[in-house]
C-alpha cells in the first residue's frame, strides 16, 4: 500500500432532503435525532448495543457486553440464543404467525408464498433431516444452491441445529466447491438437481458429483428437485430432499446456543489463491442485522421488501434472510436473470408483488440505464417508497437516474457501504434524518467510528483522499479467518495498526459526508498523482452517451500507469474514433487532464460477477496484454470476454 494519500477529483454539489412526509413516519426523524443516536453509541457503546440486543430474544441473558483483545472480540459473552428462533418461533407466537414471510418467484414464472408459520414448520423439518444424517452441533455444511426458498430453509435450520453453514454461490465450479468445503471441513451438502438462469438450466449435482471425490469429509448430500432433470444418485450417500422431508417430524426446538458460537462461514475473494473463510458468530451478526434491516430501510410492518442480491452472497445473507425475518418482514426472492425474458424483469415484478422497498446493486442500474427508460417506464411502481443500493460506489449520473426513472422522484435513496467482513452495512443514510449527496454513502451508523487516514494512521483532511478505516469494533464484525488467525491480524488489523482496514480509498467533505473511492487495489498511479478509478468511470458516466464505463491501469513507461476505460454506450449511440476523442475531452473537462484516457474501448457489455461486480481484474489482463488467463469461474456471460479478446479498440 503506498504511503501518500489518493488525488480527489470529483465534485458533487446537489443535496436532496427527505420529504416530511417520509419524515413524519420515519424510525429516526431528523438529524439532530440521528446525531443524538450517534453521540449516545460513541460515548457508551456497550450500553447502545445491548438496548439493541435486548429486542431480540435470548435464551440466557449476557454476563458482559464486549471482551475486547486487539484483534479479536467477543460480543454478548455468557448469552444464548438462536437466530432460527428469533426469525422464526417469536413471530409465530404473535401476530405474525398468518404474515408472509417470503414471497418467491421463479424465473419461469412459477411463484410461492409461505408464511412465518410455514416457513417453521419446513425449517423444523429440515433440522430434523439434518439430523438423521448426523449432523451435530457444531457441524459445518455447505449449501450450494440456487435462489430456491429451499436455500434459506437450509440456513435457518443449520442455524436451528446450531450447525455452521457455508453458502457456496450456485455460480461457482466444482474447484471452488472443492476449494470451501476442504477448507471448513463440511460433513453435509444440501444442493439440487438444476437451477434456472435466463432460461437454461444450472446443473448443480452435477457440480458436486465432480467435486466430492476430492473432499474426503462429506457424508452426506441432501438435493431438492427444482427442474426434474436426471441426475446421478449415489446409494448411502446422496438422499432425496421431498423424500426425507416427507417423513421427518416438524417438532424440533431452536437449540440455544453461546452469542459466539460459530453461525456462518462464507468465503471471500476466492478468485485468486486461497479462499479466506470468513467467520461470523450468532449474537452480534444477529444484532448487527436486526438493527441496520430496521433503520436503514426504515421497515414498516405492511412492507414488502426486496433485495435482489444472490444469499451466495453477504448481502442475501444478511438482508434477503437474517435482517428481514429478524424484523418479521416480508422478504421477496427471486430466481433468475434481472432481464429475463424482457428487460423490464425487475418492474415487472415490483409491479406484480407492489415492492415498498428496492435494494440492488450499482452496476445493475446503470446496465437497466443503457437498456432504456421505456422499460421501468412500462410499470407504474407506485408502491415503491425507498430505494438502497450496495456492492460498490454508486455514480451521481446513474444515482440520479435511479431517482427520477426507478422512484420517479419521491424514493429517498440509502447508499450502503459495507463488506462481507462487516456483516452488516456500516455507512448508510438513515432515510428520514440524512439529506442525501448523489454518490455519497453519507453517515456512519450509530455505533460505527470510521475515520479517513494516511498510512500512518493519521486523520487527512476534510476533502483529501485517504484509507478508510474503522476505529472501534462492532458487534457483526467478522472474528476471524477461519483456521487462520494469523491471516486476520494481518490482513485487517496491521495494514494501518490498532485500525480496521477495509481496503477502500475515502474522503470526507466539509459536512462530515463519506465518499467511497473503490478499491485501494484499483486506485492508478498517473505521473505522480494517485488516482480514484471509480471518479474517472463517474465522469464518463455523466456523459450523455454513455451507459457504463470500467476504468484500469495498465503499465506505461513514462507515467507509470495508463488510464485505460473500457466503455458500453446507451441505445442509439455510435462508436467510433470522433466519439473516443470527445469522451477524453469530456473527462479532462470534468476533472482535468491527468486523468483523460490514454485508450477507450466501446464494448457490448462489461465482465461481470453473477452479483453484478465488475471483474476489473480481467480488463487489466486485457488492457495489458490483450489475453485473459486468470480464473474465470465467477463470470456471468462467458461471451463477453471473447468479444473483448478479441477488439484491441
Amino acid at each position: 500500500m503506498a504511503s501518500h494519500a489518493i488525488d480527489t477529483i470529483l465534485k458533487e454539489q446537489r443535496l436532496f432532503e427527505p420529504s416530511d412526509e417520509f419524515r413524519s413516519k420515519a424510525h429516526i426523524q431528523s438529524r439532530a435525532e440521528y446525531e443524538r443516536l450517534y453521540k449516545e453509541a460513541e460515548e457508551n457503546p456497550e450500553g447502545f448495543w445491548a438496548n439493541i440486543a435486548r429486542e431480540l430474544h435470548w435464551f440466557k441473558p449476557w454476563e458482559r457486553v464486549l471482551e475486547w483483545n486487539l484483534p479479536f472480540a467477543q460480543w454478548f459473552i455468557g448469552g444464548q440464543l438462536n437466530l432460527s428462533y428469533n426469525c422464526l418461533d417469536r413471530h409465530v407466537a404473535g401476530a405474525r404467525k398468518n404474515k408472509a414471510a417470503l414471497i418467491w418467484e421463479g424465473e419461469p414464472g412459477d411463484s410461492r408464498v409461505l408464511t412465518y408459520q410455514q416457513l417453521l414448520y419446513e425449517v423444523s423439518k429440515c433440522a430434523n433431516v439434518l439430523k438423521s444424517l448426523g449432523v451435530k452441533k457444531g457441524d459445518r455444511v455447505a449449501i450450494y444452491m440456487g435462489m430456491v426458498p429451499e436455500l434459506p430453509i437450509a440456513m435457518l435450520a443449520c442455524a436451528r441445529i446450531g450447525a455452521p453453514h457455508t453458502v457456496v454461490f450456485g455460480g461457482f465450479s466444482a474447484q471452488s466447491l472443492i476449494d470451501r468445503i476442504n477448507d471448513c471441513g463440511a460433513s453435509a451438502v444440501i444442493t439440487q438437481d438444476a437451477g434456472y438462469r435466463r432460461g437454461a438450466e444450472v446443473k448443480l449435482k452435477e457440480a458436486v458429483d465432480q467435486a466430492l471425490p476430492q473432499c474426503a469429509t462429506v457424508q452426506n448430500v441432501l438435493v431438492y428437485r427444482r427442474t426434474g432433470c436426471e441426475v446421478k444418485m449415489e446409494p448411502g450417500r446422496d438422499h432425496w430432499w421431498h423424500q426425507l422431508m416427507e417423513t421427518a417430524s416438524a417438532d424440533c426446538p431452536a437449540e440455544p446456543v453461546d452469542a459466539e458460537h460459530p453461525l456462518y462461514l462464507l468465503y471471500t475473494s476466492g478468485t485468486t489463491g486461497k479462499p479466506k473463510g470468513i467467520l461470523h458468530t450468532t449474537g452480534g451478526y444477529s444484532v448487527g442485522t436486526y438493527i441496520t434491516m430496521k433503520w436503514i430501510f426504515d421497515l414498516r410492518e405492511e412492507d414488502t421488501f426486496w433485495c435482489t442480491a444472490d444469499i451466495g452472497w453477504v448481502t442475501g445473507h444478511s438482508y434477503v434472510v437474517y435482517g428481514p425475518l429478524q424484523n418479521g418482514a416480508t422478504s421477496l426472492m427471486y430466481e433468475g436473470a434481472p432481464t429475463w425474458p424482457e428487460a423490464d424483469r425487475f418492474w415487472k415484478t415490483v409491479e406484480k408483488y407492489q415492492v415498498n422497498i428496492f435494494y440492488t446493486a450499482p452496476t445493475a442500474i446503470r446496465a437497466f440505464m443503457r437498456l432504456g427508460e421505456q422499460w421501468p417506464r412500462k410499470h407504474e411502481m407506485k408502491s415503491l417508497r425507498l430505494l438502497g443500493t450496495v456492492g460498490e460506489p454508486i455514480n451521481p449520473e446513474a444515482w440520479i437516474w435511479y431517482r427520477e426513472v426507478i422512484g420517479r422522484g419521491r424514493c429517498p435513496i440509502v447508499d450502503t457501504w459495507w463488506q462481507t467482513e462487516t456483516g452488516a452495512a456500516m455507512i448508510t443514510p438513515l432515510p428520514g434524518a440524512i439529506a442525501t449527496k448523489p454518490g455519497s454513502a453519507t453517515k456512519p451508523f450509530p455505533g460505527i467510528i470510521v475515520d479517513v487516514v494516511d498510512r500512518e494512521g493519521q486523520s487527512v483532511p476534510k476533502g483529501a483522499g485517504g484509507f478508510l478505516v474503522i476505529k472501534k469494533p462492532w458487534p457483526a464484525m467478522l472474528r476471524t479467518i477461519y483456521g487462520d488467525p494469523e491471516r486476520y491480524k494481518q490482513q485487517y488489523w496491521s495494514q494501518i495498526p490498532g485500525m480496521y482496514f477495509a481496503g477502500d480509498g475515502a474522503r470526507i467533505d466539509e459536512d462530515g459526508y463519506i465518499w467511497l473511492m473503490g478499491r485501494v487495489d484499483d486506485v492508478l498511479n498517473v505521473a505522480g498523482h494517485r488516482l480514484s478509478t471509480m471518479e474517472i468511470e463517474s465522469a464518463l458516466v455523466a456523459n450523455p452517451a454513455v451507459a457504463e464505463a470500467a476504468v484500469v491501469g495498465r503499465p506505461d513507461e513514462i507515467k507509470g500507469q495508463a488510464v485505460s476505460a473500457f466503455v458500453t454506450l446507451k441505445a442509439g449511440q455510435t462508436a467510433g474514433e470522433e466519439l473516443k476523442q470527445q469522451l477524453r475531452q469530456w473527462v479532462a473537462q470534468e476533472i482535468g487532464p491527468i486523468a483523460k484516457p490514454d485508450d477507450i474501448r466501446f464494448t457490448d457489455a462489461l465482465p461481470k460477477t453473477r452479483s453484478g461486480k465488475i471483474m476489473r481484474r480481467l480488463l487489466r489482463e486485457i488492457a495489458t496484454s490483450g489475453t485473459v488467463k486468470g480464473d474465470t469461474t465467477t463470470l456471468d456471460d462467458f461471451s463477453v470476454l471473447t468479444k473483448l479478446s478479441g477488439d484491441e479498440e
